[in-house]
C-alpha cells in the first residue's frame, strides 16, 4: 500500500480520499477549510500543517482543486510546493483545468525529475461516493502504470488519452458534447410536450429512435420522467450549472488556441451562462429544462 498526499478535500476530493482510505493506503492531508480536513482525519487521514507538507515523504500526491489558477499557484505560485516534492514522487492532478495549465505544470514537474499525470474524473459526486469515477489520464503510460492502483481504488474505468494535456481535452471534449445533448434533449420534450404529448412516452419513443442519447437513458431533464435523477428532485445534486459553465468555457478557450470551430458549444455555453445568471447555477446542469418552460 501506498503513503498517499492528498490536497483538496471538497465534494470530489472529500469522497476520493476515503475510497484510499478504505483501500489501506496511508493518507496525509491538507485543505484550507479545517472542517473538511477533520472529516478526513475522522475515518483515518493524517492532517498535514500545509499543501508542503502533504507532498512531503509521500509515494504519490493527488490534487482535487476547482479551477487551473487554483492548480498553477498550488505548484508554480510564490509559494508553490513543486520544490517540496520528491522527484520519486508521483503527482496526479484530477483537477478540471484547461489543457495549456495542465502542460504548464506538467512540463515544470519534468524539469525536476517528478512524473505528473492529469487525470480529470467524469461521474460526479455519487461516482467519487461510490468509488465509480472514470478517470481520463494524460501523461507517459510508465507513471500511469504507477498510478493505477490508486485510481482503481477511486474509479471504475481508466482511460490514457494521450501525453500530458490530453486528459483535460478529452474531459472538455466529453462535456462540451453532453451539454449539447442535455440542451437537445430539452428542447425536443419541450416542442413534444407543447404539442400535447406526454414526456415520459416522447422520452420512451426517442430513446429507442435515432435521437437516442446518454441524458434520454439515465438523466432525463423533465420532472417526473425518470426516478432518482436530479431533474425529479427540483434538480438539487449532480452536477451543478456553474460547473458546467466553467468547462464549456475551457472548451471554447482550447477551440480559441488551435482555431477549432465549435459552434454548437459555444452556442450551449451562452445557453448555461443565461441560465446560471437567472440563479440557477447551484442547480443540476439538467435544470437546462428551465429555459423551454
Amino acid at each position: 500500500m501506498a503513503n498517499v498526499g492528498f490536497i483538496g478535500l471538497g465534494n470530489m476530493g472529500g469522497p476520493m480520499a476515503a475510497n484510499l482510505l478504505a483501500a489501506g493506503h496511508a493518507l496525509r492531508c491538507f485543505d484550507l477549510v479545517p472542517d473538511l480536513v477533520a472529516q478526513s482525519v475522522a475515518v483515518g487521514a493524517q492532517e498535514a500543517p500545509s499543501a508542503a507538507a502533504a507532498a512531503t515523504g509521500v509515494d504519490v500526491l493527488i490534487s482535487m482543486l476547482p479551477a487551473s489558477p487554483h492548480v498553477e499557484a498550488l505548484y508554480l505560485g510564490e509559494d508553490g510546493i513543486l520544490p517540496a516534492i520528491d522527484p520519486s514522487t508521483l503527482v496526479i492532478d484530477s483537477s478540471t483545468i484547461s489543457p495549456s495549465s495542465a502542460r504548464k505544470v506538467a512540463e515544470a514537474a519534468a524539469a525536476r525529475g517528478v512524473a505528473m499525470l492529469d487525470a480529470p474524473v467524469s461521474g460526479g459526486v455519487g461516482g467519487a461516493v461510490a468509488g465509480t469515477l472514470t478517470f481520463i489520464v494524460g501523461g507517459t503510460a510508465d507513471a500511469l502504470a504507477r498510478g493505477r492502483p490508486l485510481l482503481e481504488a477511486m474509479g471504475g474505468n481508466i482511460f490514457h488519452a494521450g501525453d500530458a494535456g490530453a486528459g483535460q481535452v478529452a474531459k472538455i471534449c466529453n462535456n462540451m458534447l453532453l451539454a449539447v445533448q442535455m440542451t437537445g434533449t430539452a428542447e425536443a420534450l419541450a416542442l413534444g410536450v407543447q404539442n400535447g404529448l406526454d414526456p415520459a412516452t416522447l422520452s420512451e419513443i426517442m430513446r429507442k429512435s435515432s435521437g437516442g442519447n446518454w441524458p434520454l437513458e439515465v438523466y432525463n431533464p423533465w420532472p417526473g420522467v425518470m426516478n432518482g435523477v436530479p431533474a425529479s428532485n427540483d434538480y438539487d445534486g449532480g452536477f451543478l450549472t456553474r460547473l458546467m459553465v466553467k468547462d464549456l468555457g475551457l472548451a471554447m478557450e482550447a477551440a480559441l488556441e488551435t482555431g477549432a470551430a465549435t459552434p454548437m458549444g459555444a452556442l450551449a455555453r451562452s445557453l448555461y451562462a443565461g441560465l446560471a445568471n437567472q440563479g440557477l447555477g447551484d442547480k443540476d446542469f439538467s435544470s437546462i429544462q428551465k429555459l423551454f418552460d
